[in-house]
């Protein structure tokens, strides 16, 4: 249940001006790391208002841009090809993460739907609704371009998780995506009239500062932003020493889920299936773990070898070759394994 939080400043804070303190403290604090801050949410730049969480979404874009244009170059796949996918990508896993965020917001929209444009920059992006929107362009985008979906998803999901680990920190600017009280070492403690979301829970051990109150709770964002640099250093491995296609992009389904899945249980701004208390990123990471099990066992069981065969490129004029795999050959290139198939092909228009 989230409180209104002018209302407890009025009764419970020491502070007698709580509109100059709900506009001016931007403190944000881990106490027993001895750490303080003082972010705000936006700078002014020529006389433009821009907010630091859009600074973050932009590095994360860049630095998972980066990501997977360096893993395609060492691999020798064509770069063309990120470069292009990229760009759709961007465009419409924004549009994926706000429909996510506003079909399980409805309330807040329903009697103003224009503001699901018009309210963006106000916040409302949900992480989910960016990868789905993201894997269903990549599908097509693979299908139209006649290219392999495992291989480009193996490439792309490192510079995704990466990108998130540094995306994440535009809640801590924002004072949001926090989990609930935690008296633990990483404890974070935010103006209770800064945050979003405040609990009861929150309320009731809001601690004072300075004359001030601040709501002490799990900082979920650092939590998931280490998770995914541990993880992203996982699929780079696992792109090193790949033994089939598909096995990076499944370790990061299987990997993302698990730590998603513990994460979400901690906050208390969840997405919630209508009618429950069930958090739609829970039934979402499930999901998702148990599709990347699935897959790489029936990888494993239908080859144990890794010598996996593959849909092979098809040709500018649209037919498809029949293809008998021989052998498979492994080259290493800058540290990264290169499965090749050495195949026997015979066009389908040859008689």
């Amino acid at each position: 249940m989230l409180y209104n939080k002018k209302y407890y400043l009025q009764t419970a804070c020491k502070n007698e001006d709580w509109k100059e303190y709900f506009v001016m403290n931007t403190t944000i604090r881990f106490p027993y790391l001895g750490l303080e801050f003082h972010p705000g949410q936006t700078f002014n730049l020529f006389g433009i208002s821009v907010a630091y969480y859009g600074i973050c979404i932009g590095l994360a874009m860049f630095a998972g841009a980066f990501i997977v244009y360096y893993i395609a170059h060492r691999t020798k796949q064509n770069v063309e090809d990120y470069l292009d996918f990229t760009i759709l990508a961007i465009i419409f896993s924004i549009i994926g993460a706000r429909l996510y965020y506003c079909i399980f917001n409805w309330e807040l929209y329903a009697d103003n739907p224009v503001k699901i444009i018009t309210g963006i920059r106000e916040g409302g992006l949900a992480i989910y609704g960016g990868i789905i929107a993201a894997v269903i362009t990549l599908i097509v985008f693979c299908r139209i371009r006649r290219c392999s979906f495992w291989i480009m998803a193996d490439t792309a999901c490192a510079g995704l998780c990466l990108g998130q680990a540094v995306g994440r920190w535009g809640n801590f600017f924002n004072r949001e995506a926090f989990g609930g009280y935690t008296d633990s070492i990483f404890a974070m403690q935010i103006p209770t009239a800064q945050a979003h979301g405040v609990t009861r829970e929150l309320l009731l051990n809001a601690r004072i500062y300075n004359g001030e109150s601040y709501i002490q709770v799990h900082p979920t964002f650092l939590y998931e932003s280490i998770w995914n640099i541990a993880l992203f250093a996982i699929i780079l491995f696992v792109i090193k020493h790949k033994k089939f296609r598909g096995q990076a992009f499944a370790t990061y389904l299987f990997g993302y889920g698990l730590g998603r899945t513990w994460i979400e249980l901690l906050r208390t701004d969840s997405l919630l299936i209508p009618g429950t208390t069930i958090p739609v990123s829970v039934i979402v990471s499930v999901a998702a773990m148990a599709f990347a099990a699935v897959y790489v066992c029936y990888r494993l069981f239908w080859d144990r070898n890794g010598l996996l065969p593959e849909d092979p490129k098809v040709p500018a004029d649209g037919s498809r070759p029949s293809r008998r795999i021989l052998g498979h050959k492994k080259d290493v290139t800058a540290g990264f394994s290169v499965i090749e198939e050495v195949v026997e092909e015979e066009s389908d228009n040859k008689k």
